[in-house]
């Protein structure tokens, strides 16, 4: 078991599709999300139009054409891949995660999560990338495993 590459995440986050989001490439009336994010004015009030103020349990939000469920908002997802790895040339055979110790590495993450918004954010795009640094942790990061 391991961790997905950033092409595979990205590839399963489509499901199958090449819209600008995972669900198309349109926001809902109101210019909201299909996932949770933030709803109201970052930082100060989160409306939870979407029922959430923190992370949702899996099934609250309708699965991708794979059915994998909350690729996009929740939490970010780490990938395998450095971030600053160019993508054109990634070998995934080249990369381990670190195992023990501390790594001043920045690893790539995906999908945004519950705090971003769209007045800083616009993260929910499938393409969008960043990076975290290997030993962070946070309420808003998490992982999702490579079942190969």
């Amino acid at each position: 078991m391991s961790l997905p590459t950033e092409a595979q995440w990205e590839y399963a986050a489509r499901g199958g599709r090449q819209s600008e989001y995972l669900w198309g490439d349109t926001l809902l009336e109101g210019g909201y999300y299909h996932a949770n994010t933030w709803q109201g004015r970052f930082p100060y009030e989160n409306t939870a139009l979407d029922g959430f103020i923190g992370t949702a349990p899996v099934y609250e939000f309708l699965p991708n054409d794979f059915g994998l469920y909350q690729m996009i908002g929740n939490v970010w997802e780490w990938c395998r891949n450095p971030r600053y790895t160019l993508l054109a040339s990634f070998n995934e055979d080249d990369y381990e995660l670190p195992k023990y110790g501390i790594q001043d590495e920045e690893y790539a993450i995906r999908g945004g999560s519950f705090l971003c918004h769209c007045s800083y954010c616009n993260r929910y795009r499938v393409a969008a990338r960043n990076g975290c640094i290997s030993t962070s942790t946070s309420s808003h990061l998490g992982f999702r495993c490579l079942k190969e």
